[in-house]
């Protein structure tokens, strides 16, 4: 064989791999930098059932960003976890890795260490095969599921397809039954009416199974308000207890009960417990996070609220410090940031400061870009009373064929308007 011939035999049979080069995840910098800092708050400790995924989906996006020694490192520690979760160091849960580190290797011109990963996937496939030809292995479909939830909003519904299959030939996988009902989760954030009984049924099962998932926990005891028109307030300061005691991740539970304290109970309670939070864990950015957030609510959003200067300058200053920790994914907090100081006594025009240099970026995207002129023109409507130019910057934002709640907003808004003028002049 000629070395085009072998060359094209290779890249062949890398394109028929099952892994994170092949499954069409070819998103902009911008959003790879911003699933890093996801990935991350959702914590690598001992024990994480999906710490070999993690590491698998890091290492893809250092390669995309162009960090191939750090690509190479985590598909490593993806194998590592792997045989540390798995208690074996070969099975086909490696199938999706090694088909990572063959790319690699082939991108690295590193032919021979490419080939042999292509063996190894061979192997694992031969000891462990598919149910049928058409099928992959449910580790595979497991993996690509995750990793399809994770990677882009829009591919959620397929991701609770191949966690559907994972668990039909594989039902006694816990994890995977949890990651499918979160998938599902995401479908109805913003239903009233709650997920529909098939949904609500799976969802108690998988809490019954996990009992000590306060991830699941929390948003089952919310499906279940929805449904029956009513709350235990105790229920939710007694799961609230729980989460504390919790390791701290984005899947611990934290964010999830400060949002039903939001809806359900009070703010300020809502701040008690993040900041509870934070005193045990002072260290943690995504505590952090949920502390600002829940401060912000305060102040943007309670009616008939008007909170005194040391609690915006509380916000502001732990807004500052999540900007700074959250370097790849600033974006909507420095937003939410000038937001909060257009609520100041004393600095409004940092608000405006923040507001001039994120419309001078040049290389926001589509759906960034509706979002900053949605907020803006809200602030010029609201906190500076410029009516004209907020019109023009609603304008902008509706203008983004992008369907969002941010043009959505921003078109309610002209349409009022519209209809306001249209009164006045009959």
């Amino acid at each position: 064989m000629s070395a085009a011939q072998s060359q094209t035999a290779l890249e062949s049979k890398l394109g028929a791999l099952q892994c994170h080069f092949t499954w069409d995840l070819d998103f902009s910098r911008a959003r790879l930098l911003h699933l890093m800092d996801k990935l991350e708050d959702i914590g690598t400790e001992e024990g994480n059932s999906w710490l070999g995924h993690i590491y698998n989906l890091q290492g893809f996006i250092q390669y995309k960003l162009g960090c191939t020694e750090d690509a190479r490192s985590f598909f490593n520690k993806a194998a590592e976890a792997f045989s540390q979760t798995r208690g074996a160091d070969e099975g086909p849960w490696l199938v999706v890795n090694y088909g990572n580190l063959a790319w690699l290797h082939h991108h690295l011109g590193e032919e021979a260490e490419s080939q042999a990963y292509l063996s190894k996937v061979d192997a694992l496939m031969s000891k462990h095969p598919p149910p049928s030809q058409d099928e992959l292995h449910p580790e595979v479909y497991a993996e690509k599921a995750w990793t399809l939830m994770k990677f882009s909003a829009e591919k959620k519904q397929l991701a609770t397809y191949y966690f559907e299959k994972a668990i039909r030939m594989q039902p006694d996988k816990v994890q995977w039954r949890n990651s499918q009902v979160i998938g599902l989760l995401h479908s109805y954030r913003k239903s009233n009416v709650g997920l529909d009984d098939d949904t609500l049924e799976k969802m108690r099962f998988a809490t019954n199974q996990d009992p000590e998932n306060m991830y699941l926990a929390v948003h089952y005891l919310e499906q279940r308000a929805k449904k029956e028109k009513r709350i235990d307030e105790d229920e939710v300061r007694e799961l609230a207890r729980k989460v504390l005691r919790n390791p701290v991740s984005s899947y611990s539970g934290m964010n999830a009960i400060l949002w039903v304290y939001k809806r359900h109970i009070s703010v300020d309670e809502a701040i008690d417990l993040a900041e509870e939070a934070l005193r045990r864990h002072p260290d943690v950015r995504y505590l952090k996070r949920c502390v600002a957030l829940c401060y912000r609510w305060k102040i943007i959003y309670v009616k008939d609220c008007h909170p005194n200067q040391s609690t915006i300058d509380r916000a502001i200053g732990l807004y500052k410090e999540v900007i700074a920790l959250y370097s790849h994914s600033s974006f909507l907090k420095k937003i939410q940031l000038a937001n909060i100081y257009a609520k100041s006594n004393h600095s409004q025009g940092e608000a405006e400061q923040i507001y001039q240099e994120l419309l001078e970026e040049s290389d926001l995207e589509a759906s960034d870009k509706q979002m900053l002129y949605n907020n803006y023109a809200n602030y010029l409507m609201f906190d500076r009373h410029d009516h004209n130019k907020s019109i023009q910057y609603h304008k902008k934002a509706a203008e983004i064929p992008y369907q969002s709640f941010c043009r959505e907003n921003s078109i309610k808004i002209l349409e009022k308007i519209k209809k306001r003028s249209r009164i006045q002049h009959e």
